[in-house]
Parts: C-alpha cells; sequence; structure tokens
C-alpha cells in the first residue's frame, strides 16, 4: 500500500511540475506569439476596439483616449481636439475596416511585433521576481509627443481657409513642433461605433484622390518646391564646384538653354543676376539655370540624393502615410540638357513634401547634419512611470559644416535689403535666413507658393526652429501670387509662435 501511494505521489509530482512548465510556457515563453497570432480571436476581432492607452501633447492636452463604451464594444476611442491633430493621431476604425492611421497605427497595431508597435495596447507588464510571476500586471502605455497643442492652433489659424501645410521643428534634435495641414477631417466620425455613419463619412472624404483631407499634406503630399529647391543647388557649388560661387551671372530677362529653342525666364520676366548672394537673395532662375547647367547632372543629382531624395524620410508614421521627394537619376539627363536648368530651380519633374522642405532648410541650420524628424516625446506605463524616451540620432550628413555655414549665410540675404522675402519676418526680433519659391504647376501660369525659414540666424547663433510652408493656387489666390506673400506671413506667424515657446513665453 505505502508503494502504491510513493508512486502515486511521484506521478502526481510531476504531473504538477509539467503543469507549471507549460503554464511558464505559454504565459512567459510564447506570450508574445500567442497574443499576435492571427488564430487568436481577441486579436484579429477586438484588439482595435479594446482599451488603449492615451495620446497627449507636449503641452499635456490629451489628443486620443478610450472612454467605456456600452453600445456592442468595450471602448469608444475619441479625439478631444477633432480635427487639430488629424494629420497625426491618425484614427481607429473598428466597425467598418479594422484598421488604424497615424500614431494610433505606428504605436498601437496589434499585428506587429516591434516593441513600439504596442505601446497604446493592453499588453502584460515585465515581471520580476517570484511575486512578480504570481501577481502579473497588464495595462496600457500612454505616449506624449513632440507637438505643442498651442502651436498646432497658430498653425491652423494661419492658413485660416486656405487648403496647404504648415510644419515646424527643432533641427537640433529632430523635435516635430507642429504639423498641420487643410484640407483636414474629424477622426471622431471614423472611429464612430455606428458602421453606416463611417461609411458615408469615408465616403464623403474621397478617399481614392491624391488630395483627400485623409492624405497627410506634410508629409503625403509631394509638389515642385520651385526655388526653394535653390538651397539644395547652392549646396552643390560649394560641395562639388566652389568656383561657381566666385563667379558673377548676367543680369538679364532670360537666357537661352542648349539644345532648345526655348528661354527659361525670370519670375515677371525681371533683370536679375549678379554675384551669387544677389542672384539667391533675388532668386534669379537666370543665374541658378545657369549654375544647373555649369554643375551637369552627376553632381547636381548626387548632392540632391545626398540631402535624402528618393528615399522616405524617417518620422514615426505608418510608411505609406509618408511619400519620397523625388528627383530623376543623372543618367536621364546628357550632359547639355536644358531640362537640367529647370531641375536646377526646383521645377520640371522634382517634386517635395513640406516635411522635406523643412528638413532640408534644418540640415542648413545645423551644420550640415540632417536629424531623424519625430513626433515620439516619452511612453508613461498606467503607474505614471516613464518606460521609454525617444532618443534624438542623425539620419544623414548630405554636407559639410562649411558648407552649411556658407548656404545660411546666403539665406540671411533673402530677409534683407531687396531680397525676395525681406519685410516678411517684421514680427520677429531675431534675425531669420530663408527662401522663398514660386513653382509654376500650369500653363496659365499661376503659381504654388513656398516658404522655408529657419531662426535664430544671425552670425554665431544656432536656429533653434525651422518652418516650411506651402499653400497651392487655389481660389481667393491670383496667378501672381508669390511664395514671399502667400506663404511668407504664414510661416512668419508660426516661426514668431514656436521661437516664443521654445523661450518658456
Amino acid at each position: 500500500m505505502n508503494r502504491r501511494i510513493r508512486i502515486l505521489a511521484v506521478v502526481l509530482l510531476g504531473c504538477f511540475v509539467l503543469l507549471v512548465a507549460q503554464l511558464a510556457n505559454l504565459q512567459v515563453r510564447q506570450a508574445s506569439a500567442l497574443q499576435h497570432s492571427p488564430y487568436n480571436h481577441h486579436v484579429s476581432t477586438n484588439t482595435f476596439a479594446g482599451d488603449r492607452g492615451e495620446i497627449l501633447s507636449a503641452d499635456g492636452y490629451v489628443l486620443a483616449k478610450s472612454v467605456p463604451s456600452s453600445n456592442g464594444y468595450p471602448y469608444q476611442r475619441v479625439y478631444p481636439q477633432g480635427s487639430l491633430f488629424a494629420d497625426i493621431t491618425g484614427y481607429v476604425d473598428v466597425v467598418d475596416a479594422n484598421i488604424s492611421t497615424g500614431l494610433e497605427a505606428y504605436y498601437g497595431n496589434p499585428f506587429a511585433s516591434s516593441a513600439h508597435s504596442q505601446y497604446l495596447l493592453v499588453h502584460q507588464y515585465p515581471s520580476h521576481g517570484l511575486r512578480g510571476l504570481l501577481n502579473q500586471r497588464s495595462g496600457t502605455d500612454s505616449i506624449t509627443i513632440t507637438v505643442s497643442r498651442k502651436l498646432q492652433l497658430v498653425a491652423k489659424n494661419a492658413l485660416g481657409s486656405y487648403d496647404g501645410a504648415l510644419v515646424a521643428w527643432d533641427p537640433r534634435n529632430g523635435n516635430i513642433l507642429a504639423m498641420y495641414s487643410n484640407p483636414t477631417y474629424n477622426p471622431n466620425k471614423l472611429a464612430s461605433h455606428d458602421a453606416k455613419e463611417v461609411a458615408s463619412y469615408y465616403k464623403s472624404l474621397n478617399p481614392a484622390s491624391g488630395s483627400s483631407p485623409l492624405v497627410n499634406g506634410v508629409t503625403g503630399i509631394v509638389q515642385f518646391p520651385g526655388s526653394t529647391f535653390k538651397i539644395v543647388t547652392s549646396s552643390a557649388i560649394f560641395d562639388h564646384d566652389p568656383s561657381l560661387a566666385s563667379k558673377t551671372w548676367p543680369v538679364v530677362p532670360y537666357i537661352k538653354l542648349p539644345n532648345t529653342t526655348q528661354l527659361l525666364h525670370n519670375y515677371a520676366s525681371e533683370l536679375c543676376g549678379g554675384t551669387l548672394a544677389q542672384a539667391f537673395a533675388q532668386s534669379c532662375d537666370t543665374s541658378f539655370g545657369a549654375i544647373g547647367l555649369a554643375l551637369g547632372p552627376s553632381r547636381l543629382i548626387r548632392q540632391a540624393n545626398q540631402y535624402g531624395f528618393n528615399e522616405v524620410p524617417p518620422i514615426d508614421l505608418p510608411s505609406s502615410e509618408v511619400a519620397k521627394s523625388t528627383i530623376p537619376p543623372a543618367s536621364k539627363f546628357s550632359a547639355a540638357d536644358p531640362f537640367l536648368a529647370y531641375t536646377a530651380i526646383g521645377q520640371y519633374d522634382i517634386v517635395e513634401s513640406p516635411l522635406f522642405d523643412a528638413m532640408i532648410a534644418g540640415t542648413v541650420a545645423n551644420g550640415g547634419k540632417m536629424m531623424a524628424p519625430h513626433l515620439l516625446s516619452h511612453v508613461v506605463n498606467d503607474q505614471g512611470q516613464v518606460v521609454a524616451t525617444y532618443k534624438p540620432h542623425v539620419w544623414k550628413t548630405p554636407t559639410s559644416s562649411s558648407t552649411a555655414a556658407s548656404v545660411l549665410q546666403l539665406m540671411r540675404g533673402v530677409t534683407q535689403g531687396n531680397g525676395t522675402a525681406a519685410g516678411v519676418f517684421s514680427n520677429i526680433s531675431v534675425p531669420v535666413a530663408a527662401k522663398t519659391g514660386t513653382a509654376q504647376v500650369g500653363a496659365n501660369g499661376c503659381s504654388d507658393n513656398w516658404l522655408v525659414a529657419t531662426a535664430p540666424a544671425g552670425q554665431g547663433e544656432t536656429p533653434t526652429v525651422a518652418v516650411a510652408g506651402y499653400v497651392p493656387y487655389q481660389p481667393g489666390l491670383t496667378c501672381s501670387d508669390t511664395g514671399a506673400a502667400v506663404a511668407g506671413p504664414r510661416v512668419a506667424q508660426l516661426l514668431a509662435a514656436a521661437l516664443s515657446y521654445q523661450a518658456g513665453s
């Protein structure tokens, strides 16, 4: 009898050991795989509708949160700021498509396995010691972003009723300070639990259109940058053919282009030329067209690619929402290709996003180092503890510090004397460096309007803000408008507010 009891005890002990081992296997070793398995019904049908962490602005406003729901779903995702942060937060659709966009997708995607994609989702916190194994805790993290509601409102009000985009960032660390575009949408209507309402509103946004409000106008739309591209062309001068920096360019209304009868005119066929500083300040197309031809395709295109053309900027948004700024390969141009003159002035088939235009200006401001732009500041768990902080890092070093300093000096001239942006920044007490862009986009000669600016940009100062503004031609504007006249005042408002915000006022 005792022998049988001992055998039974050993068997039961063995079963208990196996049970504990399997529990540990399921709860620890295979937990992540099981959580994200496509056969996990909870993941495939209910994770989007479950509790999610909050998204907070840099100045503490709640941008997205989950509240208990009693209409068949456990939680309702709400966006207290409405359309103000739609480009950034995105939305969670649990009834019509079971998808998420924006930060909701990047930091709260149940189907992605990276650590950052789980921040907003319910997950188990790491256990420590035996007590932790017996008392495992689950919850959601919340994320705080670098964008200020205060500056976001300035950007919105600056654009007013016009379609367009404004973005401000800190070129020293990559912090996005403001990112707003028109047209926009209300994410609450796409997060509704009323399937008909969601479907109807989604259809009204014309989602198949490249100009749909669902497209992030700062990161997802690319257009001719016009003369703001002359920042890149000027960098190519100092990096690849410094002799061109000391040349004097003819003061003429137009130049003849090689291998064609086409003439390249200055804006409004004005007389323009002189030294490089004069040509840049007055945005002389004739001078920079000639500079492009003198540089040749290899050097100009190489410089553009060094800045990151033909690559997706590494901002923390889904890659499908971030467009490449593109330029043709050098092989597309012949040695004396007339179209190269147009490329050098930001026309022909070169396109940029407002984000990328701001990144180029910020790179010059930051001594030639292009920081990775980002929205995340830090992550806080449900106990109020900071569990992760974004670490700023350099994405590219497209040019030298000496070239950056030379180009920044050219940009100072744009806001002084008879520069194309002279007087635009009279509301700002510190020196500003800028470049205007007036890109012709149609046979009627009407133009899209650009301006990039950075400050404080006095000698010996380190700029802390770079802003890009883009306002396309649209009703209410005229064909004779310029980047300085249309985008300029809007950029000036956001730049002044960002500098004040950084100063704590």
